[in-house]
């Protein structure tokens, strides 16, 4: 992808024990990301949070969490953020997961592979 004044960025807030079969939604959410040749993605783990049914999940040492949030962000020209979009919701219905799916004007400034 080249530098890009108009791309997206799509942000999804999942619960961490959100399943697509056996398989974890966000990896899921991933993996069909990498199969749609989008850019790339990343799953950040949140410490914190609560969702629709306002039930706060936490990190806190006297209280393990096996529901963290997380949100997977993923960047790229808006045609394709757009056409992933359908995928995801369609992830969500089969796998009957709440969540939240945010769509946010993105301007790439830099985007290359290291040279290792």
């Amino acid at each position: 992808m080249e530098n890009n004044e108009n791309a997206k960025l799509l942000r999804i807030f999942v619960g961490e024990s959100d399943k697509a079969g056996h398989q974890p939604l966000y990896e899921a959410i991933v993996f069909e990301a990498k199969k749609q040749s989008l850019s790339g993605a990343t799953v950040t783990r949140g410490i914190m949070g609560f969702g629709a049914n306002s039930k706060v999940h936490t990190t806190k040492l006297f209280e393990i969490s096996v529901d963290l949030p997380l949100i997977i962000e993923i960047v790229d020209a808006e045609d394709k953020i757009r056409g992933f979009i359908k995928t995801v919701e369609d992830l969500f219905e089969q796998t009957k997961s709440g969540g939240l799916i945010t769509l946010e004007k993105a301007e790439i400034i830099r985007y290359r592979a290291g040279k290792k």
